[in-house]
Order: C-alpha cells, then structure tokens, then sequence
C-alpha cells in the first residue's frame, strides 16, 4: 500500500496537477475500492484556494470527505459518520499538531515556492487517513 501511495502521490502532484485534496480523495478511493463521482472532485478544486489562504489542509478536507463518502457507502448512518470525522480530526491534530494548511506546509506559503512542496508530507498524511479508516471498518464493518 505504502509503495502505491507514493507513486499514486507523485502521479497526481506532477502529472496532473491536483491539489492535496484531489489527491486523498483519489488515493483513499483507490484503497477502498471506492468511485468517486465527478463532482465531488470538481468540489475538491475550489478547496485548494482555502488551502493557499492557509485555512484547513486539503489532506484533511479530502479525508474528511472519503470519511462521508465511505460512511453512506458502507451504511453508517449519520451520527457515527459524523463522530469518525471528529475522531480523524482529532487524531490528524494531535499526530501532525494542526489542521490548518499555513502550519503544515513545509515553510508556510511564499510567493516564489516550487510546486508539491507536501510530497513527503502527503505520503504520510495519506497512510495516516488509510490506517484511521480501516481501524473505523474493523468498528463498523
């Protein structure tokens, strides 16, 4: 899984160009053997500008998101859907220390910033969602 992460990763950073949040919602799909329709990825985009406004990190929205997808798809209901997503919140805060892009972001924002500056940290944020949705499925088959 770790290996399909990574290449998964550096295929939708360089190639095609998605943000953070496109990303999780791609990979934690693939994983979960879960489609995603179109429009949710288009929802995904317009989540990249409160990324740069340094507002919530798209690796949390986008597993937020797979969480409430996921959720409807196995039949939990709504009260549990909702309380994994606190749960995941909680959890991303207290392991990566926030929740917000501006904090996570290696170097903050800068105008001259190269491209993907959150490979490395997306490859860990990814496998972080991943293990926190399959011990929530081992819960809630």
């Amino acid at each position: 899984m770790e290996e399909l992460i990574q290449s998964r990763i550096h295929s939708y950073y360089w190639n095609n160009d998605l943000n953070c949040a496109e990303t999780t919602l791609k990979i934690l799909a693939e994983i979960f053997n879960v489609e995603i329709q179109p429009q949710i990825l288009a929802a995904a985009v317009g989540m990249h500008g409160a990324g740069k406004f340094g507002a919530q990190c798209g690796l949390v929205e986008g597993a937020l998101m797979f969480i409430g997808i996921l959720g409807k798809e196995k039949g939990i209901d709504k009260e549990r859907t909702i309380a994994l997503c606190y749960a995941f919140a909680d959890g991303f805060e207290q392991r990566f220390k926030s929740l917000r892009c501006k904090d996570l972001r290696p170097m903050g924002f800068r105008p001259n910033d190269p491209p993907h500056l959150c490979e490395g940290k997306t490859r860990i944020a990814i496998k972080f969602s991943s293990d926190f949705i399959n011990k929530a499925l081992e819960i809630n088959p």
